[in-house]
């Protein structure tokens, strides 16, 4: 029994009701904007992907089928060895088995201040029934030029893409990445529209600063709490 399976998300919801969720695409600036709030606000951050190594020896066959493939493949299979769709098809968040980990941390820590979830893995579906209001959780989703620009600037850097794609074909693998993120903002946008949760656009023509405001007062940072 998981952490998910043990509250009525009412329940979870009200445990929980410290918490915003920053979630969406990725090479949308979701880090960048965390790191502004934080500055700004008396705000916890739990970056997701700083918390993924802890979900590893948590993870069973049974439950994270998904990721324990995924752990079991070298670094140059995981992208430049198959398509978008298959990389998509096989994301662990996609099926929902990095969620509870994310909780049982989110429970875990003090509740007497705002916590920011970073995380782009936390899809809407997951997520929904957990808010007290609509806008307590915003999902950046930035335009294919936008992520294009980022992600070609983020792993220029040898030493980046070496360490997330081994020794193999970067710009293959950076083709990939491209593809498969592109489905997964397809995936995030349709279910946080059947959910009516918000979605922000990210194109650069705001800048981080500007950004932070809006989505401060989606958050009610600036309400005090």
């Amino acid at each position: 029994m998981t952490v998910l399976d043990r509250y009525d998300p009412v329940e979870l919801g009200a445990r929980l009701a410290h918490v915003r969720w920053l979630a969406g695409g990725t090479g949308a600036g979701k880090s960048t904007l965390a790191r502004v709030l934080g500055e700004r606000y008396d705000v916890l951050r739990y970056d997701g992907d700083r918390a993924e190594a802890g979900y590893v020896g948590r993870c069973t066959p049974l439950r994270q089928p998904y990721m324990c493939a995924l752990l079991r493949m070298s670094k140059e299979e995981r992208f430049a060895a198959r398509t978008p769709e298959e990389i998509f098809l096989s994301m662990p968040s996609l099926h929902g088995e990095t969620f509870e980990f994310v909780v049982e941390d989110l429970l875990a820590l003090p509740a007497d201040r705002p916590v920011l979830v970073d995380d782009f893995r936390t899809l809407p579906r997951e997520v929904a029934p957990l808010l007290e209001w609509r806008e307590q959780a915003v999902f950046l989703l930035p335009t294919p030029e936008f992520r294009r620009r980022a992600l070609g600037e983020r792993y220029a850097d040898p030493d980046r893409a070496r360490a997330n794609w081994g020794d193999g074909d970067h710009a293959a693998a950076l083709a990939a990445r491209l593809g498969r993120d592109e489905l997964w903002d397809e995936e995030v946008r349709g279910q946080a529209r059947e959910r009516e949760l918000a979605v922000v656009r990210v194109d650069g023509s705001w800048g981080v600063e500007e950004l932070a405001d809006e989505v401060a007062a989606m958050f009610r940072l600036s309400e005090g709490g």
